[in-house]
């Protein structure tokens, strides 16, 4: 990458701004030197990814597109995270939001990668490919993302025993076909030699599975996950996790579910299922789900989503801004939405729902009881489905309890929590994105936080205040003529 020069003080600033990154999953933007968003890109840590953009000794191996974007960066933002998945789809909104300059996956549909099978191959291959021609073979995708994707073929190649690109079977003398080497073949599970017949029955399966026919694939990992999570093997469990990880994301632009009976009654199923597990007097209707969540580690924000009859209920989700403290304290912010919340219920002598769900474990549900106890009423039924092993957690002296993966019940817990974190990440980038939009007035000299606070109070955001003539800048108090001018004229030039 390229050299830091130690007399310019910008790469100095960002060695030391990398230096203090934290060692967690999160998104960063990289700005130039007018402030603009040039690269938007997701890491499983920032410390360590960010870090490698300015490691001069790997200057000579960068593609010279990557050099010429590391030659502009002059300042980066973050977003933390709780983990990968989430930084995955808060990379796609950004960069779909801001489009900057050198991301290409996400911004042009046609770039994205396809998988193509040439069913006339006497051994048919999985290949990738970012065109769709008109040769008779099968494309499936696109896929947004290019890794996961290749993960998924590699997965699918030990499951269905296909071939990839990269394979050069042997013909036997018998006709048969020696798919991999005698290396390879060890860590396969389909058979190693087989006829023309015997692999398209193996093309077929495969192609079944990305066309989202088949999930009983997806079924035997998460049970082979729950049984080494239950056996205490972490790290197996760990592996599994990201297996599954990425074939649901590969397979979401194409998946089509087949369902066997009316949306209702599956919803019915898993309310039935979820009360039983719960020992809950009747199906919990009313569900609502809270979730923390960090932005760049100096706000806390949170959300709040509510589900009717196992379904979302956007018109009562609800978002917060922390009042009551500055800094990050989940447990604190998680006492205040949720005193919020139901103070507000109850003064208002409306109903609560029939099961609160918090996004975290024992610390987090122990805020909001103590919310509740502020409040002076008996909570309804609550839990804490704490993500790491999806174990819901009881406010009062029961066990932990952990459901198999597939259970209908967990099921509908994990997408209300899902929605949950969607709903965050969604206020969590809206904010930032109006944050950084913002910081463009740091470089016009002259204007205070008084005069910044009013032009923010006058106009709401950045973007009607560009819009806004110099003469109604003037209406803004402290703004004259000449003032108006020059932040009018430095507005349109950025």
């Amino acid at each position: 990458m390229p050299a830091i020069e130690p007399d310019r003080g910008e790469p100095l600033n960002l060695k030391e701004k990398v230096r203090r990154l934290p060692d967690k999953p999160g998104v960063y933007l990289m700005k130039d030197r007018l402030g603009g968003i040039i690269y938007v890109g997701k890491a499983k840590s920032l410390k360590k990814r960010v870090s490698t953009y300015f490691q001069p000794s790997r200057s000579l191996t960068l593609h010279p597109k990557i050099r010429a974007l590391i030659e502009m960066i002059t300042d980066f933002d973050i977003i933390e995270v709780k983990s990968e998945p989430e930084a995955l789809l808060l990379e796609g909104r950004l960069i779909k939001q801001w489009r900057p300059k050198y991301n290409t996956d996400f911004t042009d549909d046609k770039r994205f990668l396809l998988v193509r099978v040439d069913l006339h191959e006497e051994l048919p291959r999985f290949r990738l490919t970012r065109i769709r021609k008109e040769d008779r073979s099968r494309y499936f995708g696109p896929f947004p993302h290019s890794s996961l994707l290749r993960k998924t073929l590699a997965q699918m190649r030990r499951q269905f025993g296909i071939l990839l690109a990269d394979a050069t079977p042997q013909k036997l003398p018998d006709g048969r076909w020696q798919l991999y080497d005698d290396v390879r073949q060890e860590i396969y599970e389909s058979p190693n030699e087989v006829t023309t017949d015997d692999y398209r029955q193996h093309v077929e399966q495969a192609c079944a599975f990305l066309d989202g026919k088949s999930r009983e694939w997806l079924e035997l990992l998460r049970a082979e996950m729950q049984s080494a999570s239950e056996k205490q093997n972490y790290e197996k469990a760990a592996e599994l996790r990201d297996v599954v990880f990425a074939l649901e994301k590969t397979l979401a632009k194409t998946r089509r579910f087949e369902r066997e009976r009316p949306l209702e009654h599956v919803d019915n199923d898993a309310l039935t299922a979820l009360q039983k597990a719960l020992g809950l007097n009747t199906p919990p209707a009313h569900m609502e789900c809270f979730d923390i969540s960090h932005i760049s580690g100096t706000f806390v924000v949170a959300s709040m989503v509510h589900f009717a009859n196992g379904r979302p209920d956007k018109n009562h989700y609800r978002r917060f801004q922390i009042k009551s403290f500055i800094g990050n304290d989940d447990f604190r912010a998680m006492e205040e939405v949720v005193g919020r919340r139901y103070r507000r219920l109850h003064e208002e002598q409306q109903p609560f729902p029939d099961l609160v769900v918090i996004d975290g474990g024992r610390g987090q549900i122990g805020a909001a009881l103590k919310a509740f106890i502020a409040i002076g009423v008996e909570p309804p039924a609550m839990i804490g489905l704490a993500k790491k092993m999806e174990t819901i957690i009881f406010p009062d002296e029961r066990a932990p309890l952990n459901l198999s993966l597939s259970h209908p019940g967990l099921q509908l817990l994990q997408r209300l929590r899902d929605e949950a974190h969607r709903f965050a990440n969604t206020y969590n980038a809206d904010l930032r994105s109006k944050k950084i939009r913002e910081s463009i007035l740091d470089d016009f000299s002259g204007l205070g936080d008084v005069r910044r606070a009013a032009l923010m109070a006058h106009f709401g955001d950045i973007d009607r205040l560009r819009a806004a003539t110099e003469e109604q800048i003037t209406d803004v108090e402290g703004f004259g003529p000449k003032l108006a001018a020059e932040l009018h004229a430095f507005l349109h030039q950025k």
